[in-house]
């Protein structure tokens, strides 16, 4: 099949010599717009039990949860390879020295070849970046930052706590010490219309990224944004909206980002709406269509 984009799957195959899945991993962290340092209650549409799975269990040791992870995943792939994935809220969040120790623990696990560091850009710091320089020379190291939209106001409304200069500045620095970086925005947030996408992607491109994660928002139970929601239901796009949205995306991206995600399906109790009733591979299946019928690549409409 014709490669229309820079594929997550393809990439990640020619990092190692055999296959490798992620197993995520709730350390205990908080965020610091929640426990009181910049806010609380979060960003208005988080929900963190959206993204655990049910072998992450923060009342467990690293360790535990990725041993717990490996048994889950070898029934379907005996021979596989893993990386400690630490994603529940802000993985960058604790003491220095706190953080290696959880890092160090998770690669000392038998067959984890790597971690992936989920974080917001206004959590890490020198020390910090200069010892994952140090460990990406000897073992695989992402660091995937948050940052959600580039439009500041956007930032304010969903209550992030940062704005996007200190997205720009993250990136910046983890990159020049020649770490895999790794970015994550969100499409739909409320105020942000196609025209405010196509706009993002270009700013998106301009940054030295490795990675980059986008989904649909969501509306999750028991959120902010669920309430503002039930009391004054604002448009959502459907399957056929966000299809065309995120080609026109994909066409403004510089081609040389990998592209791991381009929707997310949070479980079925939690999710508010859009209700789509696709699996992820099922959209991306009909992406897929929906490109080659049109002839979209990555890249084409980017200017540098």
């Amino acid at each position: 099949m014709q490669q229309l984009y820079n594929d997550f799957s393809h990439w990640i195959r020619r990092q190692f010599p055999f296959r490798v899945q992620k197993i995520s991993v709730d350390a205990g962290f908080s965020c610091p717009n929640r426990d009181g340092r910049l806010g609380t209650g979060g960003c208005i549409y988080c929900n963190n039990e959206t993204f655990s799975p049910a072998y992450c269990n923060r009342r467990k040791s690293v360790t535990e949860q990725l041993e717990d992870g490996k048994m889950f995943f070898a029934r379907k792939y005996p021979d596989m390879k893993y990386l400690a994935y630490f994603q529940a809220f802000t993985n960058t969040y604790a003491s220095f020295d706190k953080l290696k120790a959880l890092y160090e623990e998770a690669l000392g696990v038998e067959n984890v070849v790597g971690i992936v560091i989920g974080t917001r850009p206004d959590c890490v710091s020198t020390d910090l970046l200069d010892y994952l320089q140090e460990l990406s020379s000897r073992t695989f190291v992402l660091v995937e930052y948050g940052i959600e939209t580039t439009n500041d106001e956007t930032l304010m409304f969903i209550n992030r706590g940062h704005d996007f200069e200190c997205s720009r500045k993250a990136v910046e620095e983890t990159k020049k010490r020649g770490i895999l970086t790794g970015g994550h925005v969100i499409l739909g947030l409320p105020g942000e219309d196609e025209q405010e996408s196509f706009r993002q992607a270009g700013i998106i491109s301009s940054l030295p990224l490795d990675i980059l994660k986008v989904h649909q928002l969501q509306v999750i139970r028991g959120t902010r944004l669920a309430c503002s929601y039930e009391e004054k239901p604002f448009h959502l796009y459907s399957v056929d909206e966000y299809i065309h949205l995120i080609a026109g995306y994909i066409q403004r991206l510089r081609a040389t980002i990998v592209l791991e995600r381009f929707v997310s399906q949070s479980p079925k109790n939690l999710l508010l709406a859009p209700k789509w009733g696709l699996k992820n591979y099922e959209f991306t299946n009909l992406l897929n269509n929906y490109l080659l019928r049109n002839n979209i690549t990555q890249g084409e409409l980017y200017n540098s």
